[in-house]
């Protein structure tokens, strides 16, 4: 009896339950938001000079390990072609490091969250009922625990105060523009893996999905 009792409100408070819980909606899209605009402001950055190499240091007058064939927003960067483009470095690089420290933040609550609340162990290291499958719970694993913290600590390498603070953190990576190069690298990845979440969520039912972000349905 008592079964037969709890059984109907065990269902229907699963089936009220939301499929996010609104920290997590909240810092997704707040991530959401800074990592577009960092997206934005640091192909602004990489347009004052795109050309990386490795070690501790590299110039114009330095062999580059790879260079991105486009023109540069300055003149004095040779990229073979004949003309530059506008220069946006002043707003960007502000913008960059605003929106760097917005999506560091909200990371460190997400990943907080994550491990009180149990929402890593739930929906993303123990196999269960849950919408992932296991390559879909190693990639975002992948995502939250390697590639976000690698692009902050390579972001942060680059800083000459982090650098005369922390020489190790930049020593570890091969120096400064190593780290310019991992962090050109570590973005790569990102946003490939923010495409293929995209047409994913697409083929699973755009409007589902991304309503149950939004408002936290099922």
């Amino acid at each position: 009896m008592a079964d037969s009792v709890l059984a109907p409100t065990s269902a229907a408070a699963a089936i009220a339950a939301p499929r996010h819980s609104a920290l997590v909606r909240v810092t997704h899209w707040v991530t959401t938001v800074a990592f577009l605009a960092l997206l934005v402001t640091g192909v602004e950055i990489l347009i004052s000079h795109p050309r990386f190499y490795w070690g501790e240091t590299g110039n114009v007058n330095t062999a580059p390990l790879f260079r991105i064939p486009i023109p540069a927003s300055r003149p004095t960067v040779p990229t073979g072609y004949g003309y530059v483009l506008p220069d946006q470095n002043g707003w960007s690089r502000y913008l960059h490091f605003q929106s760097a420290w917005a999506a560091v933040l909200t990371g460190l609550v997400y990943v907080v969250f994550g491990f009180i609340s149990g929402h890593f162990r739930r929906n993303l290291i123990e196999p269960g009922e849950v919408a992932y499958n296991p390559i879909q719970r190693l990639t975002y694993l992948l995502v939250v625990f390697f590639l976000f913290p690698m692009v902050i600590w390579t972001g942060l390498a680059m800083s000459p105060a982090i650098a005369s603070a922390f020489p190790w953190s930049v020593t570890m990576l091969g120096g400064q523009q190593s780290a310019r190069t991992l962090h050109f690298f570590d973005t790569v990845l990102l946003v490939l893996f923010l495409l293929v979440h995209v047409v994913k969520v697409y083929f699973a039912g755009f409007r589902k999905r991304v309503g149950a972000m939004i408002v936290g349905g099922r």
